[in-house]
């Protein structure tokens, strides 16, 4: 994925009320940008870190900048969670995610379960389908382990639910973590944020839901998808 237009720098003065964050600009301006990330974000929301916006190319947008990237802990982090359907459905069709490899279709947005919808649904003759949710990953509290979630997410574990219903009605289920940072090369849940979630992913796996973790290459122009992180789950 390339960034449509050139990233803007700033340094982040707060972010609040989840969707906003006031940035002030290198030229000197304030402005107000969309935070498209309703997480925690836990040690990325410090005042005064070096932040990039993309500019809206709709001029009657009512926030005309969305936060896209920061630098922390010596590496740049992506935090927009719009991002990481379409990085990974990207790196899919492209036949970079080795346990994804072979489909000939892939649907994004499918309706399924009870009022849900898969991330995305990849099929192919002869093969049972395959549901992907993908959920993106940002929080990292010790050098070099990625943790998911940073908040407790109800959405989350109803997820891993109906992910285990698909694999008992004969299908395949996956669950894509992907990591928007560089600096990690180990993937773990955080049980002490969501209990709930944790024991759902356990009892998931245990009824046939498999687990992937991927990390990201981040620069100012775009990001792509890397390689996978040892899950330790």
């Amino acid at each position: 994925m390339q960034f449509p237009d050139p990233l803007i720098r700033g340094t982040l003065l707060r972010r609040y009320k989840r969707f906003l964050a006031d940035i002030k600009l290198d030229d000197g301006r304030e402005i107000t940008a969309h935070c498209a990330n309703p997480g925690a974000m836990l040690g990325l929301k410090e005042a005064g870190a070096e932040v990039w916006l993309s500019p809206s190319r709709n001029p009657k947008r009512k926030l005309q900048y969305s936060w896209e990237l920061m630098h922390a802990d010596g590496t740049l982090v992506g935090i927009n969670t719009a991002h990481p359907n379409g990085l990974a459905a990207e790196a899919i069709e492209a036949g970079l995610i080795a346990p994804l490899q072979g489909y000939e279709n892939l649907r994004r947005e499918v309706k399924y379960g009870q009022n849900s919808r898969i991330d995305m649904l990849l099929s192919q003759t002869g093969r049972p389908d395959c549901y992907v949710e993908v959920k993106n990953v940002h929080l990292m509290r010790q050098p070099g382990l990625a943790e998911f979630p940073d908040s407790v997410t109800k959405r989350g574990a109803k997820h891993l639910v109906e992910l285990s219903d698909m694999v008992a009605a004969g299908h395949r289920a996956v669950m894509f973590y992907l990591v928007q940072r560089t600096d990690c090369g180990r993937f773990a849940i955080a049980g002490d944020i969501d209990p709930t979630y944790a024991k759902e992913l356990h009892r998931a796996m245990g009824r046939g839901v498999e687990a992937i973790c991927y990390d990201c290459d981040i620069e100012t122009t775009g990001i792509q998808v890397r390689g996978p992180l040892t899950l330790e789950l």
